[in-house]
């Protein structure tokens, strides 16, 4: 796995405008992470790991979302 350096410390931290799929991409992924969401929520009681499960989802979406905009490149 790559990781941020001096030399791509701009790629990584710049705007990437949606090309091609990637657009595709995030939806299927948000529309999953949708899905489960709501089953976490079905399956299990309010409470402080129901609320760190919704959230570890959330930065899971997050960073796969990351991961298509810089193309793998970290």
């Amino acid at each position: 796995m790559g990781q941020v350096t001096t030399a791509n410390v701009e790629d990584v931290f710049s705007y990437h405008a949606p090309s091609s799929d990637q657009p595709e991409r995030y939806v299927k992924i948000r529309e999953s992470a949708k899905q489960f969401a709501k089953t976490i929520l079905e399956c299990t009681p309010p409470c402080a790991d129901q609320s760190a499960a919704l959230r570890l989802l959330r930065e899971s979406v997050m960073t796969a979302n990351a991961s298509i905009a810089l193309n793998g490149s970290i």
